[in-house]
This record gives structure tokens, C-alpha cells and sequence, in this order.
């Protein structure tokens, strides 16, 4: 009874040991995925708006400044299911190394570039390379998340994107007008190898990578075609950055021209939403794990919608800031719903890169598609009919994400006090 019993002791230490690492290391794991994430997205924030500028300073005429930023998006969107799906079989830190590694060469390269030929080239390149951080991370992020706060989890994890998008402009703005072009594409390079050094070291290795330790193989992609979930979470998705696209690529041409807005005030209505967005991802999250997903995903895809249509109806900046504002807590509200829904979908089906892959490819599809439905919108109407077609296509995605995703039963996880 006594070597029962203190093996019965023994064993329960060493599953508590185990248990308190792995909580220990994931949270390390979290805060070193968030920190990489968060210095790539604002190094890049740094430099993307600066881009148009400096190609037209070279000559570059509207297609040649078109082709730069659709170099990127067309490479992104090719290789994002590719590299998701791929580091389902070999894992996630290799690819997360090789990408901030890829990162930090392309800011060098941008540094000897005065062709713009060799811009659309480069940023071909640097999609590539955001194919292999992007989706990998939020895989990563995802297999560490514990059952039950998948919305918490991945809400205060997307905060490192909303506010790198938020910070980089700024940045780059300041930047730019106190010293010059170059010293922005350095500042890139800066923090992509430090987001590159810290991945390094402070990742475990492969081997001890949950994805490495499954024993599952992932699914072929015909299953994860043919899934519905994985369907209407895409189709979500790819709706809501549809009207990013359109707020972001024409909401300044629509404040210029109707509004006279100076160039300071455009660009806090740009940044209003995403800063709206990510504040409230974390709380939003919070009420995903309790409430039901579906519905509340669906609730902050109709706010979208009325807000993308609201911005017919302003007379002014403040007019427009409020529409922002309501746009920002639609995507808060909306977006760690579905990103659970994903996340819970990859680990039912082992295939959390594949997953995340996918529906980052509907996210740069969904920018690619507002961007140009909105420019030929513009050329046959007006600017207004450019915002009452996106809450048209996000009210139809809402509907059928509604009735396509099956209706969720959340169970809560058993919790130690």
C-alpha cells in the first residue's frame, strides 16, 4: 500500500510538473509569436505607404505603382496555402525563421533599388515571404491554445497585427518627413531581424513542436475543400477584408474630393478602424469562449455592413470618424469569433496550417477583390456606390456564413480553481 501509494504521489507530481512547464512554455511560445508578429507588421507599416511616392518620384506611372502592390498580393496569395499545409508535416519554427530571415534581406534590397522594375520584383519576393510568416504564426498560436479559449486566445494574439498596422504609418510617416526614404526601409530591416533573432532563440526546437509530436497527418486538401465550416469562415473572411479594401484604398479619394480633408485627418479615419478593432479583440474573445460564435460573428458581420454603407450618408470628419469607429467594432466583434471557429475546425482536423493558410489566402483575395471592384465602381458610377456595394457583399457572405456554418453548442472546459 505504501509503494502504491507513493507512486500514485510520484505520478501525480510529475503530470502537475508537466502541466505547469508546458503552461509556462506556451506562454512564452505566445509572447515571443506576438512580439515577432506585432515588429513585421509595423516594419512593414513603416515602409508600404511610402512606396507610391517613391516609385512616382522615379517616373513610375499608375500601373507600374499598381504592379508593386499587386507583385506582393499575387505571390501572398499563391503561396499561403502552400506553406500553411507544409508546416503541418514539418513544423512551424522553420518556416517562421525563414521568412523574418527573408524579411530582413528584402528591406536590404530595397535600400540599393532605383529601378522600379526591381520594386515589383522585390515585393514579389517579400509576398513570398509573408506567406511564410503569416499563416504559420497563427498556426502556431493555435496549436498552443487551450481547449475552450480559442476567441481570448487568438482576439488578444490579432492585437499584435491591428496594432502594428496602427503604429507603422505613423512611423514611417515621422521617419520619412524627419530624415528620409532609407532610413525607413533600415528601420524595416531593424525590426524584422530582431523579430527574426528573438523567434530563434527563444522558440523550442522543432522536434518539441506540438504539430511535430501529432501523430495524425493532415487532411488531403479535398476534405478540407469540400468542408463547410472551413467554407463559411473563408467566405466571411474574405467579405470583411473585401470592404478593408475598399475603406483603405478609396475612403481617401471619397474624403479628398467630397469632404476637403486634410491629408492629417484621411489618415486618422484610416487607422480609426483597425485601432477600434484591435482594442476590442482581446474582450471580444473574452465573450467568444462564452457566448455562441456563430451568432456573434454574425452580429458583428451585420455592424460591418451598416457601417460600410453609413459612409453614403456623412458631411464631415466627424461624420466619417463615427462610421470608423462603428466599421472598427463590427471587425472586433466579428473577427475573434471566427478566428476560434477556425482554430477549433484545425485541431478537430489536425490541419491548423492548412486551415489558417487557407483563410488568410480568402484575407489577400478579399483585399485584392475590394480594390478593384471599388476602382471599377468609381469609373462607372461614383464614389458613393463604391461603399453601398461592399455592405451588399457583406451582407450576402453574412447571410449565407448564417445558414452554411452549422449552429454551435459551446461546452465549457473543465477549470482547476
Amino acid at each position: 500500500m505504501v509503494v502504491e501509494k507513493n507512486v500514485s504521489i510520484t505520478e501525480r507530481f510529475l503530470d502537475n510538473y508537466y502541466k505547469t512547464s508546458m503552461m509556462v512554455m506556451d506562454k512564452k511560445i505566445f509572447t515571443t509569436l506576438f512580439l515577432s508578429l506585432f515588429t513585421v507588421i509595423t516594419g512593414v507599416g513603416i515602409v508600404v505607404p511610402l512606396l507610391p511616392v517613391f516609385a512616382h518620384d522615379l517616373g513610375a506611372s499608375g500601373i507600374y505603382i499598381g504592379l508593386i502592390f499587386g507583385a506582393f498580393s499575387f505571390s501572398r496569395t499563391f503561396f499561403l496555402p502552400y506553406f500553411g499545409r507544409i508546416s503541418d508535416k514539418i513544423g512551424r519554427k522553420p518556416f517562421i525563421i525563414a521568412g523574418l530571415l527573408a524579411y530582413t534581406m528584402i528591406s536590404i534590397a530595397f535600400l540599393f533599388s532605383q529601378r522600379v522594375e526591381t520594386f515589383i520584383v522585390i515585393r514579389f519576393f517579400q509576398g513570398i515571404a509573408s506567406a511564410m510568416i503569416m499563416p504559420v504564426i497563427q498556426a502556431y498560436v493555435g496549436d498552443i491554445t487551450p481547449v475552450g479559449r480559442e476567441g481570448f486566445t487568438m482576439g488578444l494574439f490579432n492585437m499584435s497585427i491591428f496594432w502594428g498596422l496602427s503604429l507603422g504609418p505613423i512611423v514611417g510617416g515621422l521617419i520619412n518627413d524627419r530624415f528620409n526614404l532609407e532610413t525607413a526601409f533600415l528601420s524595416m530591416g531593424i525590426l524584422t531581424l530582431f523579430s527574426c533573432i528573438i523567434s530563434l532563440v527563444m522558440l523550442p526546437p522543432t522536434k518539441m513542436e506540438r504539430v511535430s509530436q501529432r501523430a495524425t497527418t493532415p487532411l488531403q486538401w479535398k476534405h478540407l475543400i469540400r468542408d463547410m465550416d472551413i467554407f463559411s469562415i473563408c467566405l466571411f473572411r474574405f467579405a470583411y477584408t473585401t470592404c478593408i479594401g475598399i475603406i483603405w484604398g478609396f475612403l481617401p479619394v471619397y474624403a479628398a474630393v467630397e469632404f476637403s480633408l486634410s491629408s492629417s485627418a484621411i489618415g486618422i479615419l484610416i487607422m480609426l478602424g483597425v485601432f477600434v478593432s484591435g482594442v476590442i479583440h482581446a474582450p471580444m474573445g473574452y465573450l467568444a469562449d462564452r457566448l455562441n460564435r456563430k451568432r456573434m460573428a454574425t452580429v458583428g458581420g451585420l455592424i460591418v455592413c451598416a457601417a460600410v454603407f453609413a459612409f453614403n450618408w456623412p458631411n464631415g470628419f466627424w461624420g466619417l470618424f463615427t462610421v470608423s469607429v462603428l466599421f472598427g467594432i463590427g471587425g472586433g466583434v466579428a473577427m475573434p469569433a471566427v478566428m476560434a471557429l477556425a482554430v477549433v475546425k484545425g485541431n478537430q482536423t489536425g490541419s491548423m496550417g492548412s486551415v489558417m493558410g487557407v483563410l488568410t489566402m480568402a484575407h489577400s483575395l478579399g483585399m485584392m477583390t475590394g480594390a478593384l471592384v471599388a476602382g471599377a465602381m468609381m469609373d462607372l458610377f461614383s464614389l458613393r456606390h463604391i461603399f453601398a456595394t461592399g455592405a451588399a457583399v457583406m451582407l450576402v457572405s453574412t447571410i449565407l456564413f448564417y445558414m452554411i456554418n452549422p449552429a454551435q453548442r459551446q461546452s465549457m472546459p473543465d477549470r482547476e480553481p
